[in-house]
């Protein structure tokens, strides 16, 4: 071997250098994504489990350990109880009765219709809508006196009540007014799920003579399995976090705190009494809430999903 040829450096393959050029561009744009995820969502988390067992004084700035002290705080509180018992009401007849709507519409509108690409942006656009602005247009269709729903009851000989502030009727305005507006996006992911469904299905049950309500729940309703778990998830984990409507329609928590929730709790617990260690403990108990709700629901659908 010659000393030129000894004194030659072996050089890594062009490939292998490619492959590190591409890791690292990758962990660069990946930077500040991580950077945000762990500075505004990863510490806020850990601290809010620390200052749970604490007892924090924001405006003094001490802090001592109180260990379950929060718990047994808000749990003796009657209208943190009453907000729990809201929020799952709210979740009962929002989360089951729009997805139900959303299945209907998604199914009409996956069909040949003319104008269906204007329907589907009518139906999606609440979504995207801001929520204050929906609230507020809400707000005077709900108004006792010259409300567009009391006018119409109005014309067939019925007094309709008062809405936002009546104690009966102010958690049933926020639950019509949350299911009108999260059919879009419900509608949107049962829609793209049945797109994908192969249409020689349908054809065979064609030619076995099954009819249509026959073919949605034999072939339709099977097959969206894996979209109705999905949206039961996302749908559950939203409603248990309804705030700004609530926020905005029944200011104080409703009449005699009829539409008080568990996020709004939270709200004024932290920012009204100034109880950072009581909120944090109010936010675990709705995290726990979401927890097992989802445990539930994968047990519920989860393995049906898997398995379609």
């Amino acid at each position: 071997m010659s000393v030129a040829s000894a004194s030659r450096t072996p050089r890594p393959p062009r490939r292998r250098r490619l492959g590190a050029d591409r890791r690292r561009a990758a962990y660069l744009m990946l930077a500040p994504s991580v950077i945000h995820l762990v500075w505004w969502i990863g510490l806020p988390v850990v601290a809010t489990f620390g200052l749970a067992f604490t007892d924090y004084d924001v405006i003094a700035g001490t802090i001592q350990w109180a260990g379950l002290d929060n718990f047994r705080e808000i749990f003796a509180d009657d209208i943190w109880n009453r907000s729990i018992w809201h929020t799952i009401v709210f979740t009962f007849f929002t989360v089951p009765v729009a997805m139900a709507i959303a299945v209907f519409i998604a199914v009409l509108l996956n069909q040949q219709i003319r104008a269906r690409a204007w329907y589907r942006a009518a139906f999606f656009m609440p979504h995207i809508t801001a929520t204050v602005a929906i609230a507020l247009v809400w707000m005077w269709m709900f108004e006792p006196t010259l409300g567009l729903f009391n006018l119409l009851l109005e014309r067939v000989g019925v007094n309709g009540p008062a809405w936002l502030s009546d104690p009966d009727w102010a958690m049933p305005a926020v639950i019509l007014v949350s299911i009108w507006k999260g059919i879009g996006l419900k509608m949107l992911i049962y829609l793209a799920a049945l797109q994908n469904i192969p249409h020689d299905l349908y054809e065979a049950a064609d030619l076995d003579g099954a009819s249509g309500l026959r073919r949605f729940f034999a072939i339709t309703l099977p097959l969206l399995k894996p979209a109705t778990f999905f949206v039961f998830i996302v749908s559950m984990i939203d409603a248990f976090q309804v705030f700004d409507q609530v926020y905005v329609l029944t200011p104080d928590g409703g009449p005699a705190n009829s539409t008080t929730v568990m996020t709004y709790e939270i709200y004024r617990t932290a920012f009204g009494e100034f109880d950072i260690s009581a909120a944090c403990a109010q936010s675990l108990v709705l995290f726990a809430f979401l927890l097992v709700l989802t445990v539930i629901g994968r047990r519920l659908t989860g393995k049906e999903a898997d398995e379609a």
